[in-house]
């Protein structure tokens, strides 16, 4: 009888467990293109200000929510111009008014941007690009990799970066 009753203690408690997961916040979305993939944590607007605000101007920052966000090149490009190897990097951003600096960094699986300032020696390349107002807010990070291009949409702020493979 003690075992009945412990199995169905298990049991109610493996299942309320289960059932009372709920989808994250912020969901790990892929974009790809033509030879680049990206892996971002996408996180929503809400109501909030983001960028010089929940998202300070000038400093590194994750580009999306939770597990820093990583970007693969099947073969050798060029990112903003600049020569990548082909390979896995993480993706930082340091968001500004005007202009934003997208990094490359050959450290993968960071948890945000926390760590930044003890991997940044590990940075393949720096690329800065001009910012776009959008008229209308993007609810949801949006990341796309349209023909040779990174684009990057959120709250009222788009930024692209030239890429070619």
């Amino acid at each position: 009888m003690k075992q009945i009753f412990l199995f169905l203690a298990i049991l109610a408690t493996t299942s309320s467990v289960a059932f009372s997961q709920e989808p994250p916040k912020s969901p790990r979305v892929t974009a790809e293109g033509k030879n680049v993939k990206i892996s971002y944590g996408q996180p929503s607007k809400r109501g909030r200000v983001i960028f010089g605000q929940l998202e300070p101007y000038g400093k590194v920052w994750r580009t999306g929510a939770n597990e820093a966000t990583e970007i693969t090149f099947a073969k050798d490009a060029t990112f903003g111009g600049k020569p990548v190897k082909a390979g896995t990097y993480t993706l930082f951003t340091i968001p500004g008014e005007k202009e934003w600096t997208f990094i490359l960094n050959s450290t993968l699986k960071q948890w945000g941007a926390y760590k930044y300032d003890e991997i940044k020696g590990n940075d393949v390349l720096q690329v800065k690009v001009p910012v776009t107002t959008l008229s209308a807010p993007v609810e949801k990070l949006t990341i796309t990799l349209p023909a040779n291009k990174l684009v990057l949409e959120w709250d009222q702020t788009k930024v692209e970066v030239p890429i070619k493979s």
